[in-house]
């Protein structure tokens, strides 16, 4: 399963992390310097959840994003009536 959100299409974006050394110019020193630049993964927030997916529950990848705007349709829980509507489908 890559690192990708199944809804939104989010993934990992690459970027640097900079460490800075030295006194700024305006408090007396001779300004900051990059010491150390090291490459970094900037990844979403990706959950594992259960998902209808046309009309199978399926495991996926999505991001926070996505569950929250609402994007995801999670099966029903059998505490939450699921046999009854199997049992509604069932007759007609």
């Amino acid at each position: 399963m890559p690192f990708v959100c199944a809804f939104t299409g989010k993934k990992s974006s690459y970027g640097k992390q900079r460490t800075w050394r030295g006194q700024k110019i305006v408090k007396g020193g001779f300004g900051l310097k990059p010491t150390g630049i090291t490459r970094r993964k900037f990844r979403p927030n990706l959950q594992k959840i259960t998902a209808v997916i046309d009309g199978v529950p399926t495991i996926v990848r999505a991001s926070t994003k996505a569950i929250k705007q609402g994007l995801v349709v999670k099966p029903l829980k059998r505490r939450d009536g699921w046999t009854r509507q199997q049992k509604a489908a069932k007759a007609g």
